[in-house]
Protein backbone atom coordinates (compact mmCIF):
# COMPACT_ATOMS: atom_id res chain seq x y z
CA UNK A 1 0.00 0.00 0.00
CA UNK A 2 1.45 3.43 -1.21
CA UNK A 3 1.58 6.08 1.75
CA UNK A 4 1.70 9.70 0.75
CA UNK A 5 5.14 11.75 1.67
CA UNK A 6 4.57 14.67 4.91
CA UNK A 7 4.77 17.45 1.81
CA UNK A 8 1.85 15.47 0.10
CA UNK A 9 -0.31 15.22 3.11
CA UNK A 10 -0.09 18.51 3.73
CA UNK A 11 -1.45 19.50 0.37
CA UNK A 12 -4.09 17.34 0.76
CA UNK A 13 -5.76 18.96 4.78
CA UNK A 14 -8.14 21.10 4.93
CA UNK A 15 -7.44 24.76 4.81
CA UNK A 16 -3.65 24.47 5.00
CA UNK A 17 -1.59 27.61 5.20
CA UNK A 18 -1.35 29.83 2.21
CA UNK A 19 0.48 32.68 3.20
CA UNK A 20 4.16 33.26 2.26
CA UNK A 21 4.65 35.58 5.29
CA UNK A 22 3.70 35.65 9.45
CA UNK A 23 1.15 37.85 10.25
CA UNK A 24 1.10 39.17 13.89
CA UNK A 25 -1.47 40.23 16.44
CA UNK A 26 -1.78 44.01 15.60
CA UNK A 27 -4.78 46.29 17.07
CA UNK A 28 -4.83 49.78 15.52
CA UNK A 29 -7.20 51.96 13.80
CA UNK A 30 -7.66 51.56 10.09
CA UNK A 31 -9.00 53.74 7.49
CA UNK A 32 -9.64 52.15 4.03
CA UNK A 33 -11.28 53.32 0.03
CA UNK A 34 -11.85 51.57 -2.86
CA UNK A 35 -10.52 52.64 -5.71
CA UNK A 36 -11.66 53.50 -8.85
CA UNK A 37 -15.82 53.32 -6.94
CA UNK A 38 -16.75 56.23 -8.70
CA UNK A 39 -20.05 56.12 -8.56
CA UNK A 40 -20.41 54.62 -4.93
CA UNK A 41 -17.56 55.98 -3.23
CA UNK A 42 -16.83 53.03 -0.76
CA UNK A 43 -14.49 54.30 2.31
CA UNK A 44 -14.61 53.44 5.86
CA UNK A 45 -13.09 52.53 9.05
CA UNK A 46 -12.45 49.70 11.35
CA UNK A 47 -9.24 47.99 13.45
CA UNK A 48 -6.92 45.97 12.17
CA UNK A 49 -7.11 42.04 13.85
CA UNK A 50 -3.16 41.10 12.34
CA UNK A 51 -0.73 42.28 10.24
CA UNK A 52 2.08 40.96 8.17
CA UNK A 53 4.54 41.92 5.21
CA UNK A 54 2.75 40.12 2.76
CA UNK A 55 -1.09 41.32 4.05
CA UNK A 56 -3.65 42.90 6.37
CA UNK A 57 -6.57 41.87 8.04
CA UNK A 58 -9.00 44.19 9.26
CA UNK A 59 -12.17 45.19 10.43
CA UNK A 60 -14.80 46.75 7.53
CA UNK A 61 -18.00 48.73 7.67
CA UNK A 62 -19.08 46.80 4.79
CA UNK A 63 -18.53 44.21 2.99
CA UNK A 64 -15.77 45.07 0.29
CA UNK A 65 -15.68 43.77 -3.27
CA UNK A 66 -13.29 40.83 -3.83
CA UNK A 67 -10.70 41.57 -6.07
CA UNK A 68 -10.92 44.98 -6.00
CA UNK A 69 -7.88 47.62 -5.46
CA UNK A 70 -7.88 49.18 -2.03
CA UNK A 71 -5.79 51.87 0.05
CA UNK A 72 -5.50 51.62 3.59
CA UNK A 73 -4.16 53.75 6.36
CA UNK A 74 -2.41 52.73 9.64
CA UNK A 75 -1.74 55.42 12.34
CA UNK A 76 1.76 53.45 13.33
CA UNK A 77 2.24 52.56 17.31
CA UNK A 78 6.09 53.50 17.05
CA UNK A 79 7.59 57.06 16.19
CA UNK A 80 10.61 58.19 13.81
CA UNK A 81 13.42 58.77 16.49
CA UNK A 82 10.56 58.28 19.00
CA UNK A 83 9.64 62.04 18.61
CA UNK A 84 7.36 61.86 14.68
CA UNK A 85 4.08 60.27 14.51
CA UNK A 86 3.66 57.96 11.62
CA UNK A 87 1.02 56.32 9.48
CA UNK A 88 1.45 53.37 7.68
CA UNK A 89 -0.01 53.74 3.87
CA UNK A 90 -0.87 50.57 1.82
CA UNK A 91 -2.51 49.76 -1.67
CA UNK A 92 -3.33 46.13 -2.57
CA UNK A 93 -5.72 44.06 -3.46
CA UNK A 94 -8.92 42.50 -1.46
CA UNK A 95 -8.19 38.42 -1.36
CA UNK A 96 -10.74 38.17 1.19
CA UNK A 97 -13.97 39.40 1.63
CA UNK A 98 -16.83 38.75 4.96
CA UNK A 99 -19.31 40.94 6.02
CA UNK A 100 -17.67 42.76 8.68
CA UNK A 101 -13.84 42.01 7.69
CA UNK A 102 -11.63 41.76 5.12
CA UNK A 103 -7.92 40.56 3.93
CA UNK A 104 -5.79 42.71 1.74
CA UNK A 105 -2.95 41.58 -0.03
CA UNK A 106 -0.23 44.33 0.11
CA UNK A 107 1.39 45.10 -3.59
CA UNK A 108 2.98 48.75 -2.09
CA UNK A 109 3.22 50.57 1.15
CA UNK A 110 5.11 53.26 2.47
CA UNK A 111 5.41 54.74 6.08
CA UNK A 112 4.70 58.75 6.13
CA UNK A 113 5.04 61.21 9.03
CA UNK A 114 1.26 62.77 10.50
CA UNK A 115 0.90 65.33 13.17
CA UNK A 116 0.59 63.53 16.79
CA UNK A 117 -2.07 65.66 17.82
CA UNK A 118 -4.20 64.86 14.65
CA UNK A 119 -4.71 61.28 14.07
CA UNK A 120 -6.66 59.99 11.76
CA UNK A 121 -6.32 63.51 9.70
CA UNK A 122 -4.94 64.79 7.08
CA UNK A 123 -5.01 61.13 5.77
CA UNK A 124 -3.21 60.85 2.63
CA UNK A 125 -3.36 57.59 0.62
CA UNK A 126 -1.22 56.30 -2.29
CA UNK A 127 -2.74 56.41 -6.10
Amino acid sequence: MATLSPDLRAEFRPNPERRLTSRFPFREEVRYRVLNSRINKIVGAGRTLNMGSGGIFFTTEQKLPLGRNVEVAVDWPARLDGVCALQFVASGRVVRAEKDRAAVRIERYQFKTRRANAPGKGLVLVK
